[in-house]
Parts: C-alpha cells; sequence; structure tokens
C-alpha cells in the first residue's frame, strides 16, 4: 500500500523528494540513500523504490539489495550503510523522544503519551524525522495538523 503525508502532497506526485514512507524503509534496510542518488533515478525507480515492502526481514533484504544495485549501477559503489536499529523509536508507543516533545513545546504543543500512543508507527516516524535539528523541519507543524495533535 502506498501512502503519503498530506505535508509531502507538493513533491509526490514528481517524487522529487525522499517520502517518508521510504525514508522509514532506509531506516529498516540499513541504507542511508543521499538525495543525490534519488534525483539519479528513474521515476519508475523511485516508484518500485515506494511500492517495495520491507516490513519482514526477507522484505527488508531484498529492498536493501534492489536500492545498493540501483545506486551502485548509477554511482559505481553502493550507498553507505546504516547500523540497524532492533528498537526503533517509532515502533516504542511507551516513550515519546525527547527531541519530538521539544519540537511540538516550539509550537506550544505538549504531547500526551495518550496521543503518542494513538499514532500509527508511520505517524511516529514522521515526526521523529521531522524533529531532528539536522532535518529541514518546515513540516513539523503540518504534520502535527494532519496527525490532529494541534
Amino acid at each position: 500500500m502506498t501512502h503519503f503525508f498530506q505535508f509531502e502532497q507538493d513533491f509526490v506526485d514528481s517524487l522529487r523528494c525522499i517520502p517518508m514512507q521510504v525514508r522509514m524503509k532506509l531506516d529498516t534496510c540499513g541504507v542511508k540513500l543521499k538525495l543525490a542518488h534519488w534525483h539519479q533515478f528513474t521515476q519508475q525507480e523511485r516508484q518500485a523504490l515506494v511500492e517495495m515492502p520491507a516490513t519482514t526481514a526477507p522484505e527488508s533484504q531484498a529492498y536493501q539489495q534492489y536500492l545498493q544495485n540501483l545506486v551502485t549501477n548509477y554511482t559505481g559503489k553502493p550507498a553507505s550503510e546504516l547500523a540497524i536499529d532492533p528498537n526503533p523509536a517509532w515502533m516504542d508507543a511507551t516513550t515519546i523522544p525527547e527531541n519530538v516533545q521539544t519540537k511540538a513545546q516550539e509550537f506550544d504543543v505538549s504531547l500526551t503519551l495518550e496521543e503518542w500512543q494513538a499514532l500509527t508507527p508511520a505517524q511516529r516516524f514522521a515526526l521523529i524525522k521531522l524533529s531532528r535539528p539536522s532535518h529541514e523541519n518546515r513540516n513539523f507543524l503540518p504534520a502535527l495538523k494532519e496527525f490532529k495533535l494541534i
């Protein structure tokens, strides 16, 4: 199933940016994909990365192999690999990451544990990614609104 967030609507038709669902798969399969790599892929290759599943270990391995083959095909070398967190924060509904709470407070929002638990793993993943200091987080507020947290 392909699901894009509303805050991604300005780029999902062209897939000029890496959508959250692909970013989540990248973290799941341990690949650091650069936007420069993404831009080299064809529209069909990007769409395949959106549609390919990566939830089970075999799917994640197949996703990683497909992705690394693409990157190697275009650049001559595979993308960097990342350690795969066996217990990623977006799967933990019992703890709101500090960076998410801090970013929410910038908008005078205090997330409750009940609200955090009501989010899907993909929504929690998005808030975690959008709250990182190294990320352009102009979509954090739209995500809060979309997820009905304000």
